[in-house]
């Protein structure tokens, strides 16, 4: 700030008349007066005022997210809870999942409700949803599409396949092969698909939602590292607790029917504006160096653990920042904390490490590993 009269210039004060003397005859000149005094007893030009300080600027308070979107996701949890009993952890990690652009992997024993889950999710959030059965005998271009002939204009002409969709369920995914597993690498990665060397972009949002199972391994293919990665979040789906599971057999016993999501209540409370809105949020979620520098750490330290043959890659660490930004604007905050990545660190990490025969031998899993590391990574204060 600078004071009013700091660039305005000092006023110079006239020259006093010299006192005449006795002895002196008066004289008279025609020179002009200066009006410039050089003597001894002229008093000095007031200085220039000191400007006044700026005033210190105030810390910047991160803003909080929207209570709007965060109750629209809140009943979107709450629609599918209607359906779905015993399963909150899953449903919150779909919601980060849908919130990052996300690809999620589903992992569960039969019969614990996660096409039912996937199902309520997109009715919940009006949203396209299709489901591909994945079978030995599935073909690549019966997921994305392919070009076919049309006899009335002799021109072929593209069908679109299941993965046109905002939500993808690929059912049982690792019981197909790995030419038509390897259909979707194009579609989770770049958006697209490509046919006939012709690109054709898939509708926003496009989120796949990959199931298998844990057991009945005999005939299945497990999925390569590349395609792992490409998944945002493995989710485990456990076994519901008893008070749940009495509560499933309550409903079914009422007339519950898993077909028709309408006759239980489940209705459309949000939509993919309310989703586009949210995700616009969730990217202008603060993160510190402090943190950057965590979330860097936890995943170079499974590079270096000598149960893991395949540690993490950078595209997992930006996967767990992405994850763990999700979780805290779902907490009410607009900044990251240690513990935002340390919530997010085992369905974020835990598809992305691959352990050691021999350790696999001792019994070690993917879980111990990761806990091992997160405990002797320096948690920043």
């Amino acid at each position: 700030m600078t004071h009013p009269d700091e660039n305005q210039p000092v006023p110079t004060p006239d020259a006093e008349p010299v006192p005449e003397s006795a002895d002196a005859p008066t004289t008279t000149t025609d020179a002009p007066q200066t009006g410039v005094s050089a003597g001894p007893d002229e008093p000095a030009p007031a200085p220039a005022p000191e400007p006044e300080p700026e005033p210190e600027p105030e810390p910047t308070v991160p803003p909080e997210p929207s209570l709007e979107l965060r109750r629209a996701l809140a009943a979107v949890r709450t629609e599918v809870g209607k359906a779905v009993v015993g399963q909150d952890s899953a449903v919150t990690s779909l919601l980060i999942a849908l919130l990052c652009s996300g690809h999620v992997l589903l992992e569960g024993v039969p019969g614990v409700a996660k096409t039912l889950l996937v199902r309520s999710l997109a009715a919940a959030l009006d949203l396209d949803f299709k489901r591909v059965q994945f079978t030995p005998d599935l073909m690549p271009g019966d997921v994305t599409g392919s070009l076919v002939y049309d006899a009335r204009t002799a021109e072929f002409s593209f069908r679109e396949g299941p993965v046109f969709t905002n939500l993808l369920l690929a059912d049982e995914i690792n019981r197909t092969p790995p030419k038509t597993q390897a259909s979707l690498l194009e579609a989770m990665e770049e958006r697209q698909v490509s046919v006939d060397g012709s690109p054709r972009l898939l509708p926003e949002p496009f989120v796949v939602i990959a199931t298998q199972n844990p057991v009945e391994h005999e005939g299945t293919y497990p999925l390569p590292e590349a395609q792992l990665d490409r998944f945002l979040l493995k989710v485990l789906l456990p076994l519901p607790e008893r008070d749940a599971e009495v509560e499933v057999l309550a409903r079914h016993a009422a007339g519950f029917d898993p077909r028709d999501l309408a006759a239980a209540g489940v209705s459309a409370v949000a939509d993919a504006a309310v989703l586009a809105r949210a995700r616009a949020e969730v990217r202008r979620v603060e993160v510190a160096p402090e943190v950057l520098g965590y979330a860097v750490d936890v995943c170079r330290a499974t590079r270096q653990s000598p149960s893991l043959q395949l540690g993490v890659s950078p595209r997992g660490a930006t996967s767990l920042l992405a994850a763990a930004r999700a979780w805290a604007w779902l907490s009410g905050r607009m900044f990251v904390t240690p513990d935002d990545v340390k919530a997010l660190a085992f369905p974020a990490l835990r598809h992305r490490v691959q352990l050691r025969p021999e350790a696999e031998l001792e019994g070690v899993t993917a879980e111990s590993v990761l806990s091992t590391v997160l405990a002797a990574v320096p948690v920043p204060r």
